[in-house]
C-alpha cells in the first residue's frame, strides 16, 4: 500500500482494521498512496470502511485494485472461497488437461502450478501501470477489478477457443486418434509409452546417449525442421526418401508432393511421421542430452535437455542471467529465488536484487514517520482539481508489432484493448505455418491492422523508419543477434525516435546475459528445461508437456506488456524511452513460484506430481461424489467448520493419515450438487469441476448482435458466426481487467495477413503507383494466401 521511496523493497505495518485508531491510520495511508491492492471477497472492504467509493473520493488519483476470485457481479460465485484449485475447477482446467490425458483416459487431473495466481498478478500489475500512465494527463485514478477466474480463462484462451469444422490438416495425430476412438466407441486407454508414437517427430522427447531425455520443438517453421535433420546428420537420408515440401499456404488440393502433409507444416502424418521419428531416435543416441542442447542452441534450432526444477535453479544460465537471484534470508540463510518477471534496460543492478520479505510490522515507525512528512507537504493536493476523462488508458499510444506465434502477439493485443493503435508488421513470405500464424492468430491478433513488408531490403527499411518515427512502442520476439541482424536494436531505433520504447521478448532472456541468452525456444521448451514437464509427467523419465497451449506463452506476453506499462509511466514522468523486457523463462518461473526456491537443508522437492494425482493432500483435492467430481479446499485451521455438517461431524477427530479415505467414502454417498451446496453453506471451498466447453456454452455472446457483456459474468466468450476464415469462431472475451471509469475497446476480428497493407502505406504518404511497384518487387504484399485459412 505504501512505500517510502520509488524503488524500495516492501515494508510492513500491521493494522487491526476493526480498531478505530488503526482504521484511521489505514485511511491516512490510502490518502497518501498511488495504488491500493486488496484481494478480499466482494463486500469485505466496504464492511471494513475501506470501500472504493469512499477512498477514491478522498484520493482522486488513487488506483484501487481489487482481486476477487470471481466477479463481484457474479451472483452465483462471488462469495465462494476462491482457492487456486477452486478457481481452476470453475474454468475447466482440471477436466481439460490436454490431449495426452484424454487418450490415456485420465480425468480429472490436478496441476500444482499456480496458473490463476500467476495470471491474476501480472494482468493487474499491467493494468495499474496503464492507469498510472493515463493519470499523468487526466489527473484521475480508477477502480479496477480483476477476478482470478477471468484472468485464468484468458490464460487458457487457446484451449478454450473453438473453430467450427476446423480443417483436418490442422489436427495433430493425437486429435485424429481421439476422433477415431470416439466415433468407433473404443476406450481411451492408451499407455504413456504408446502415446509417444503419436507425437509429431519435431515436437517430442528423444532419449540420448546418456539415457537422458531431450525435447525437440522445431516444427511449423521454414528452416527449423530441415536444420534439425542436418544437425542430426540425417537430412540427406530423409530428403532422398522424398519427404514432401509443399507450400503450407496453398490449399491441400493444390499440394503436388503429398496430399496429406508437408515437412513445412505441423503436423507430419502417416508414413512420413513414422520414418522421420524412427530415424531421429537413432540419431539422438549418438550424443548426450546436454551436448545436443548446445548443438541445437548454438545453431539456432529450438531444443533442450529435460531438467527438474531443482536442476534449473542451480543451472549456470539461470544464475548468470539473473533469472534466479541469490539473497541472504534471516531464517534460511543464503537462498536462491526466482528473479523479476519484467525489467527495463535502464534498470541498474540494485533494482533486480530482491530483498527478503520483511517481518510483520517491522517498519511501522518508519512508515508512520514518512506519512507525517507527506501530510505536512503540499504534494498531497496534486490531483484534487483535475478533471476526469473517459478516454481509454492508452488512447493515442501507437504500437508497431513485429512479433509472431502466441506470446509476442499477445503483448500488443493486450495494449489494443486499452486504446492503443496497433500495426502488425510481418514478412512478405511467412516463416511459420498457418497453424501457428493463422489459427493461433485468431486470438492474438484481434484489434490490430496487418501489414506485410520485407524490412531487410532498402525500400522496406525506409518503410520501417517511417513507421518507427510514428510509433511510441515497438514489440518484437527476438534475441539480441536477431535484432542486430535486422538493424532494429534499441540503440538503432532510438536514433530514429529518441522516445521509442522497444519491447524485446525471447525464450531465455534475463536482466543479464547468460550462456543460453541467444538460444531460440518455445513455451514447451521452457516447460522442459525449468522442470514443469517432469513435474507434470511425474518424473524426468516420463516428462509430459503441461496440458495447455500458452501455459507460459500467454503469461509471457502479459509480463512483457507489464514492462511496457512501466516504461510508459517512466516516459510520462520525463524519463524518456527505454528497453522493456521479459522472457518465457521468467514467466515459466512465475507459475512455479511455490517451488522456485532452494537453500542448504531444503526439504526434498516432493510436491504433488504425475498423471494420476487429484490434489495436494486430503484437504485440497478433487473428490468424486455419487454422480460427478468437485474440488474441495479447506485450511487446517478451518476444519472445525465441518463439524456442523452431519456426515463430517467427527472429521476433526480423525488421524491425518485416515482423512483422504474417509472423505472419498463419505463424498461418494451424495451428489455433487449436494456437497457443493452443503460445504459452501459453512464457508468451505467447494465447486463442481466444470469443462471449458460447458463454460463456453453458458457464457457465449454473439458479436453480431452487439450484446457482448464483458463485466457481469466472471467469464465470457464471443461468437463470430461470420469470421473471415469462413467458420464460426468462439473466443475468450477480453474481460479479465475491468476498469470502473475507463472504457475497454472490444477488439476487431483478427485481420487476414496483409489486409491493411495498402491502407497503411497510403497513410505513410505512399502513392498508389509506389505501392503497386513495391508489391510487384515483393517489398510489400497484401496477402500470404488466397484463403484466410488455407483448407
Amino acid at each position: 500500500m505504501y512505500s517510502t521511496k520509488r524503488r524500495s523493497a516492501k515494508k510492513s505495518i500491521a493494522l487491526d482494521l476493526k480498531n478505530k485508531e488503526d482504521l484511521a491510520v489505514a485511511k491516512r495511508l490510502v490518502r497518501s498512496a498511488d495504488v491500493l491492492i486488496e484481494n478480499f471477497r466482494p463486500g469485505v472492504m466496504d464492511r471494513l470502511g475501506l470501500g472504493s467509493d469512499e477512498l477514491t473520493r478522498e484520493n482522486q488519483g488513487l488506483v484501487y485494485l481489487s482481486l476477487p476470485g470471481f466477479s463481484s457481479r457474479d451472483e452465483e460465485l462471488s462469495c465462494v472461497q476462491a482457492w487456486e484449485g477452486v478457481v481452476a475447477a470453475s474454468v475447466g482446467q482440471c477436466t481439460d488437461m490436454g490431449l495426452n490425458r484424454v487418450l490415456m483416459g485420465i480425468n480429472p487431473s490436478f496441476s500444482p502450478l499456480t496458473l490463476a495466481s500467476a495470471y491474476a498478478s501480472v494482468l493487474p500489475a499491467a493494468a495499474v501501470n496503464f492507469a498510472l500512465f493515463s493519470r499523468k494527463s487526466s489527473g484521475c485514478g480508477d477502480v479496477i477489478e480483476v477476478p482470478l477466474a477471468a484472468a485464468l480463462m484468458e490464460g487458457l484462451a487457446y484451449n478454450a477457443m473453438h473453430v467450427e469444422d476446423l480443417p483436418e490438416r490442422y489436427k495433430s495425430r493425437r486429435e485424429r486418434e481421439i476422433d477415431r476412438r470416439r466415433s468407433s466407441g473404443e476406450p481411451m486407454n492408451m499407455s504413456y509409452e504408446a502415446l509417444q508414437e503419436y507425437l509429431d517427430p519435431f515436437y517430442r522427447t528423444y532419449i540420448c546417449a546418456d539415457g537422458k531425455p531431450f525435447y525437440a520443438v522445431c516444427s511449423s517453421h521454414t528452416r527449423h525442421p530441415i536444420r534439425a535433420l542436418e544437425l542430426l546428420g540425417i537430412w540427406d537420408e530423409i530428403k532422398a526418401a522424398g519427404v514432401p515440401m509443399d507450400d503450407p499456404y496453398l490449399p491441400m488440393s493444390e499440394w503436388k508432393e503429398d496430399p496429406e502433409c508437408t515437412l513445412l507444416a505441423y503436423p507430419l502424418t502417416g508414413k512420413w511421421a513414422e520414418l522421420v521419428s524412427s530415424t531421429m531416435k537413432q540419431a539422438f543416441l549418438s550424443k548426450t542430452a546436454e551436448e545436443w542442447e548446445t548443438i541445437f542452441g548454438e545453431n539456432g534450432v529450438p531444443g533442450t535437455a529435460h531438467r527438474m526444477t531443482k536442476d534449473w535453479i542451480s543451472s549456470d544460465h539461470a544464475l548468470t542471467s539473473g533469472l534466479i537471484l541469490e539473497l541472504d534470508d534471516a531464517v534460511y540463510g543464503r537462498m536462491r529465488v526466482a528473479g523479476n518477471v519484467s525489467w527495463l534496460g535502464s534498470d541498474n543492478k540494485e533494482v533486480v536484487i530482491k530483498s527478503p520479505a520483511p517481518e510483520l510490522n517491522a517498519d511501522r515507525d518508519e512508515i508512520l514517520s514518512a506519512l507525517d512528512v507527506w501530510e505536512a507537504s503540499e504534494v498531497k493536493d496534486k490531483f484534487v482539481d483535475q478533471a476526469e476523462t473517459n478516454r481509454e488508458y492508452l488512447s493515442g499510444v501507437r504500437v508497431l508489432d513485429l512479433t509472431n506465434v502466441i506470446a509476442g502477439p499477445t503483448i500488443a493485443s493486450l495494449l489494443s484493448r486499452f486504446g492503443a493503435e496497433v500495426i502488425s508488421l510481418n514478412p512478405v513470405k511467412p516463416m511459420l505455418d498457418p497453424w501457428n500464424s493463422i489459427v493461433f492468430g485468431m486470438q492474438a491478433n484481434r484489434g490490430k491492422r496487418s501489414l506485410l513488408a520485407d524490412i531487410k531490403k532498402p525500400e522496406g527499411r525506409e518503410l520501417l523508419v517511417r513507421l518507427v518515427k510514428d510509433s511510441d512502442v515497438v514489440t518484437i520476439n527476438a534475441m539480441d543477434r536477431q535484432l542486430e541482424s535486422l538493424g532494429i536494436s534499441y540503440d538503432e531505433l532510438k536514433e530514429i525516435n529518441p522516445e521509442i520504447i522497444l519491447c524485446q521478448f525471447d525464450a531465455y532472456g534475463g536482466p543479464k546475459r547468460g550462456p543460453r541468452s541467444e538460444y531460440p525456444g518455445y513455451d514447451d521448451l521452457v516447460q522442459a528445461t525449468t522442470g514443469i514437464m517432469a513435474r507434470f509427467g511425474g518424473s524426468i523419465e516420463t516428462p509430459e508437456e503441461h496440458a495447455h497451449f500458452g501455459t507460459i506463452d500467454v503469461l509471457g506476453g502479459y509480463c512483457a506488456a507489464l514492462a511496457i506499462g512501466v516504461a510508459l509511466v517512466k516516459g510520462a514522468n520525463g524519463g524518456g524511452g527505454d528497453l522493456a523486457r521479459s522472457s518465457l523463462a521468467a514467466a515459466g518461473q512465475l507459475i512455479q513460484i511455490p517451488f522456485m526456491y532452494d537453500f542448504e537443508g531444503r526439504s526434498p522437492f516432493n510436491e504433488p506430481s504425475g498423471r494420476h494425482i487429484k490434489g495436494a493432500h486430503a484437504l485440497y483435492r478433487c473428490y468424486r461424489a455419487s454422480d460427478d467430481w468437485f474440488f474441495f479446499a479447506v485450511e487446517e485451521k478451518q476444519i472445525g467448520r465441518l463439524s456442523s455438517v452431519k456426515e463430517l461431524a467427527d472429521f476433526a477427530t480423525l488421524a491425518v493419515g485416515g482423512r483422504e479415505a474417509f472423505l472419498e467414502m463419505t463424498f461418494a454417498q451424495q451428489s455433487c450438487d449436494y456437497w457443493v451446496k452443503t460445504l459452501q453453506s459453512v464457508d468451505v471451498g467447494a465447486l463442481k469441476l466444470d469443462s471449458m466447453a460447458g463454460v463456453r456454452a453458458r457464457n457465449l455472446y454473439c458479436e453480431s448482435k452487439g450484446d457482448v457483456d464483458l463485466f457481469n459474468p466472471t467469464t465470457a466468450f464471443t461468437r463470430n458466426a461470420s469470421h473471415p476464415c469462413g467458420k464460426t469462431v468462439d473466443l475468450v472475451a477480453p474481460n479479465a481487467i475491468r476498469p470502473q471509469s475507463r472504457g475497454i475497446i472490444f477488439p476487431a476480428t483478427a485481420p487476414k495477413y496483409g489486409q491493411h497493407s495498402r491502407e497503411i502505406m497510403r497513410e505513410l504518404d505512399y502513392s498508389d503507383h509506389e505501392i503497386n511497384d513495391l508489391i510487384d518487387s515483393s517489398i510489400i504484399a497484401d496477402k500470404w494466401s488466397d484463403q484466410y485459412m488455407p483448407d
